[in-house]
């Protein structure tokens, strides 16, 4: 009798034993496919961050519009907006920026041959038509002779507003197709006006202290300038300097870049250049 009640309470040890392995084999299982957010089947992933330089105005008021665009295909947008017309290209090449947009392509290849740099524009956004502004004339048949007259002093803006100048006859050119001419190529001035080459984000603060300037029209706008009514003479619709989205040619490819690109020229991002500056900005694409 013994012998039976000990074999029989073996037997229910062992039972209880696997019992209880059985148990903590299916909790461990559970634990394992535990669902994330009440769905067993949906996995996380951690969304892709591109931070990209830009002017405040137009262009980071442009990455913000197509910014949810992105968002909806993982891509956190982080602007990171600059004044200057350097830094932006710099911190590019050094890899602090994914991406940068404040540029025109004759812009980008000067800037790549004097820094030895290798950046490429890897897609067109929009035009920017320059133009002529002043607070004391209303026409340029009203410029006096030896008015004052600024432009900017980087190498393609400033020679890009030469052209402009040439085009409305105060100043006449070597050649007035050249962006890379400089006041040296300048053959006839019968105004004697006197150009002073001044930093593109100061132009609209000088409006006070010249009788005209020419001004990049994102910095036009930031001061409050309405390109299409205030500028005396402004680019047609033809202007070949597109502004563009550029890249180091290690990151162009990237599946991130693609989908900004897409973004970009995208038709959402065209009504929304559209109808935001009604015609001082025009889509590239």
């Amino acid at each position: 009798m013994k012998k039976l009640l000990l074999t029989f309470f073996s037997l229910t040890l062992v039972v209880v034993l696997a019992a209880c392995g059985n148990n903590n084999n299916a909790s461990n299982s559970a634990a394992t496919n535990a669902p994330v957010n009440g769905t067993a089947t949906e996995t996380t992933t951690e969304p892709v961050k591109l931070v990209v330089g830009a002017s405040p105005v137009p262009h980071a008021e442009i990455l913000k519009a197509i910014a949810p665009l992105l968002e909806a295909q993982g891509i956190t947008l982080e602007i990171k907006e600059f004044t200057d017309y350097i830094q932006p290209n710099v911190q590019l090449d050094e890899k602090q920026l994914d991406a940068n947009f404040f540029q025109h392509q004759p812009y980008l290849d000067d800037q790549n041959k004097n820094n030895k740099t290798d950046l490429i524009s890897v897609a067109s956004v929009h035009v920017e038509p320059f133009g002529a502004y002043s607070k004391k004339i209303k026409s340029i048949d009203e410029l006096a002779d030896g008015a004052k007259v600024a432009i900017p002093n980087d190498a393609t803006n400033g020679g890009r507003a030469l052209i402009l100048l040439a085009k409305n006859g105060l100043i006449t050119l070597k050649d007035d197709t050249n962006i890379a001419s400089t006041k040296a190529d300048i053959i006839e001035n019968k105004k004697n006006i006197k150009i002073i080459e001044l930093e593109a984000a100061m132009l609209p603060r000088q409006l006070d202290e010249v009788d005209l300037a020419l001004i990049n029209t994102n910095f036009a706008l930031d001061a409050g300038l309405v390109p299409t009514k205030d500028a005396l003479f402004i680019e047609g619709t033809d202007s070949p300097y597109a502004n563009i989205l550029v890249d180091r040619p290690d990151n162009k490819d990237s599946d991130a870049i693609k989908k900004l690109v897409a973004a970009l020229n995208s038709p959402e991002a065209k009504a929304f250049i559209e109808e935001k500056y009604e015609g001082a900005i025009i889509p590239a694409f």
